[in-house]
């Protein structure tokens, strides 16, 4: 379901995809508060849609200020244990990683996703990419279902 809210112009890409954070205490006081804080906190987003003709609009958070775009809620690239990667299953991530280096790093702590958060899997992607777990964890890569 598509949703028009506000985005900093530098974030303005269609494709380009988001975690929402909330509200910032910069936002007190904004006229265009109910235009811009109409995400789900913690919810991932892709940029659909840009309108056209919208201004941009001042704002206290984006020093480019912000403008009108079409968002939806995104899928989750994610690795879990692989005894639980099943197409239309619920599993959750292996758990914290301190290997930031690794290339799989980003796939295991994603963006918008908690650790004790069970999720549908919408597809397996296959295998991470990274050669070896530093942690000795069997992981398949999935997408998560994008949340409603």
């Amino acid at each position: 379901m598509t949703t028009v809210t506000l985005v900093g112009t530098r974030l303005a890409d269609i494709g380009r995809e988001f975690v929402y954070e909330g509200e910032s205490p910069d936002c007190e006081g904004c006229p265009y508060r109910g235009q811009c804080l109409n995400l789900s906190e913690g919810t991932r987003y892709r940029v659909t849609g840009i309108r056209e003709n919208a201004q941009t609009l001042d704002c206290a958070v984006h020093d480019a200020g912000v403008r009108a775009v079409e968002v939806e809620p995104a899928p989750v690239p994610a690795t879990v244990p692989s005894k639980r990667a099943y197409a239309g299953s619920k599993a959750s991530l292996a758990g914290p990683c301190p290997h930031t280096e690794c290339p799989s790093h980003g796939y295991c702590v994603p963006d918008g996703v908690d650790f004790d958060e069970e999720r549908v899997i919408d597809q397996v992607l296959g295998e991470p990419p990274h050669d070896e777990c530093a942690l000795d964890r069997d992981l398949t890569l999935v997408e998560f279902r994008a949340e409603e």
